[in-house]
């Protein structure tokens, strides 16, 4: 294909993804009270083989094409136009990330720390025990892993995909809902983070065993280290700036703009460098800056094309990638019920208990759970890396994303149950 036929494909495509995305949002939104991030991921279900893929193959093919391009030469390179949706997609994260991590108020957490510390290892370990457990069983009944995964490795990746949460997600919710100055919104927020924190560095271990190098997992978990004490000690005095150039010229200028750019895609590519991927360094970049005036005329600047043109993207990318079709028989749909189950026990009721056991009261700790529970698009994210990396087959794959569009689509609507009678305390920081 030309540049020019890969332009023409690419317009048409973003016109379809955009399109759709906004028409099931809309619906989803009036009808079903999902969040808008909910809808995009069903979006990207419908325009894979799963829907779109059913109805008219040859046309979902054409327009998303997946399959290689076979050379004059009889050789076989990966389709060059969902190369360039990948990108954007990636790009679109990473800013949202940032975004995310703007957002997040860590003094609010360092006065809940010790109930955030209880729920983050209520959320860490229990779903990492299941997950573990049922890769053991799927292992050597199926068509679940590849051929060069261990079954440890297997069971730290099941682990790990067990432990995510939905985290820019569960904050948006929070955000939505008005929750963000509420105790039991600055527990999810607190524990949600370092449930993720934990779960990409789990999966740089996978990725060091399947890979035969313990030096990406030295690389990752190091490199993460550092790029966090670095951004505490440091980052945040030299961010600084911002605020000033913010003050001098009476609000956030071009160049202003574009020097925050330049230091974000830094901060992707070397988080995404060392292995531990492109949205942590943008998220811990978002939290060391500056608040504000500055954080705020950013937001304004950058999220509405972020979350509206950019972020859709990426949940099609995921759902080109789901085949509900390979779930065709009783007994994977038996394993997906499975999951479904090992991911709600895991992860929401535990929570639920630990919120208990910290001190809140039932309605508070219900809602905590709810957050907890849903993946959403950071489960996307660790089972697209699982996939491009030949951890996981096709078939998982699906599963789990059956698993994380139902544990999410579960979040709203409890939240709402469990908001109607506006028990729930506001944080008095």
């Amino acid at each position: 294909m030309s540049n020019f036929d890969l332009v023409i494909r690419l317009f048409l495509q973003l016109t379809v993804i955009l399109a759709t995305c906004r028409i099931v949002t809309i619906f989803g939104r009036r009808y079903l009270g999902q969040t808008d991030v909910v809808c995009e991921m069903i979006a990207g279900v419908m325009l894979g083989p799963s829907l779109l893929g059913l109805l008219a193959p040859e046309l979902q093919q054409w327009l998303f094409p997946k399959l290689p391009i076979l050379t004059a030469i009889g050789t076989k390179i990966p389709n060059p136009s969902m190369s360039i949706l990948y990108a954007i997609s990636q790009i679109g994260l990473a800013i949202y990330m940032f975004l995310i991590g703007l957002e997040f108020d860590t003094k609010l957490l360092k006065h809940h720390i010790k109930s955030a510390g209880l729920l983050s290892a209520a959320g860490i370990i229990t779903p990492f025990i299941l997950g573990a457990i049922a890769s053991f069983l799927l292992y050597n009944n199926g068509d679940f892993f590849k051929a060069n995964v261990t079954p440890w490795a297997a069971a730290l990746y099941m682990g790990a995909s067990m432990t995510i949460t939905a985290f820019p997600m569960l904050a948006r919710i929070i955000y939505e809902r008005g929750l963000a100055k509420t105790r039991f919104g600055t527990l999810a927020l607190g524990a949600a983070s370092v449930d993720d924190a934990v779960a990409w560095c789990l999966l740089a271990v996978v990725l060091a065993s399947v890979k035969n190098s313990m030096g990406i997992a030295v690389l990752a978990i190091g490199g993460g280290i550092v790029y966090v004490v670095f951004a505490i000690f440091l980052g945040q005095p030299l961010l600084s700036i911002f605020t000033r150039m913010t003050k001098r010229d009476a609000g956030v200028s071009r160049q202003t703009l574009t020097l925050l750019l330049v230091v974000l895609m830094f901060c992707a590519w070397f988080t995404d460098a060392t292995g531990i991927y492109a949205i942590f360094g943008a998220f811990v970049l978002g939290a060391a800056m500056p608040r504000g005036e500055f954080s705020q005329q950013i937001r304004q600047h950058t999220e509405f094309f972020t979350t509206s043109f950019l972020l859709p993207i990426f949940f099609v990318f995921s759902g080109l990638n789901t085949q509900i079709g390979l779930v065709n028989t009783p007994f994977l749909w038996g394993v997906t019920i499975l999951i479904v189950a090992i991911a709600v026990l895991g992860k929401g009721v535990a929570c639920f208990f630990a919120a208990r056991i910290g001190g809140e009261n039932w309605r508070n700790s219900a809602i905590i759970g709810s957050l907890m529970n849903a993946r959403g698009l950071m489960e996307l994210i660790i089972l697209n890396v699982g996939l491009e990396q030949g951890i996981i087959t096709p078939t998982l794959f699906t599963i789990m994303v059956i698993m994380a569009i139902i544990t999410t689509l579960m979040a709203s609507p409890l939240i709402t149950f469990f908001l109607q009678g506006k028990n729930y305390e506001k944080s008095s920081v």
